[in-house]
């Protein structure tokens, strides 16, 4: 009897906690504030995929149900980038990189109280671009003596458009009922096909282009935003 009154008990409990959550609301609109990521490669980037630190770059929106949320993903980044190639001492690569995304998914709460830890699966479209050029910096082909062989810059455009899917870990945490602070990890598996197009900056101008498929593993150590709930289903 004990035990048929506790487990009432937590079912009132539970279902007064769903009460406060964000369940009782249609739909959630949301910005990732900060997010330390991991970025696709760029060409043969000696650093290997390199973090980096970004600010309102992202956005989230759901669809609320009793059971899941179904979620929207996009993400926008534009920033300078330099780095060496090949190796340290081969040639430096200076330019704008440009990353989307777009993703669709679910999200699963494992509680429904004012602290809710919960998984989420996103698949979806990634592009990553970087167009710069290209400086030989090694010192045996740039000697004096070589003037007239020197290597010219080389005008370059590599780009990524692939498929990803992204396993998610969080906790949300509700402040007041349409509000939600919210904790991300994860971990990204990217499958691109690769297109890396140079242009020597000579007379000749001859264009060389490589092609590939690549899959990279990407992982977002953590990411914090905000959330609002609107809609009252009641």
């Amino acid at each position: 009897m004990i035990k048929t009154y506790l487990v009432l008990f937590l079912l009132i409990l539970s279902a007064s906690a769903y009460s406060q959550s964000n369940g009782e609301y249609m739909y959630s609109v949301g910005v990732r504030g900060y997010s330390y990521m991991q970025m696709p490669k760029i060409m043969n980037q000696t650093a290997g995929n390199s973090y980096l630190n970004s600010s309102f770059n992202s956005f989230i929106v759901k669809f609320n149900d009793n059971l899941f949320s179904y979620r929207l993903n996009g993400s926008y980044m534009s920033r300078n980038e330099n780095f060496s190639n090949n190796c340290e001492s081969c040639e430096v690569l200076s330019g704008k990189m440009k990353d989307y995304s777009f993703k669709v998914g679910f999200e699963k709460n494992f509680t429904y109280t004012k602290f809710q830890p919960y998984f989420a699966l996103d698949l979806g479209y990634r592009s990553n671009k970087f167009d710069g050029t290209s400086t030989n910096i090694n010192p045996i082909l740039n000697s004096p003596s070589d003037l007239a062989m020197a290597v010219p810059q080389n005008q370059i455009i590599a780009t990524k458009e692939g498929f990803t899917i992204t396993p998610v870990l969080g906790i949300k945490i509700n402040p007041i009922k349409q509000i939600s602070i919210f904790v991300e990890t994860n971990l990204e598996f990217y499958y691109s096909y690769e297109r890396q197009e140079s242009v020597p900056q000579d007379a000749a101008n001859v264009r060389s282009l490589n092609r590939f498929h690549k899959t990279e593993y990407l992982l977002n150590p953590v990411s914090v935003g905000i959330q609002f709930h609107i809609g009252n289903k009641n």
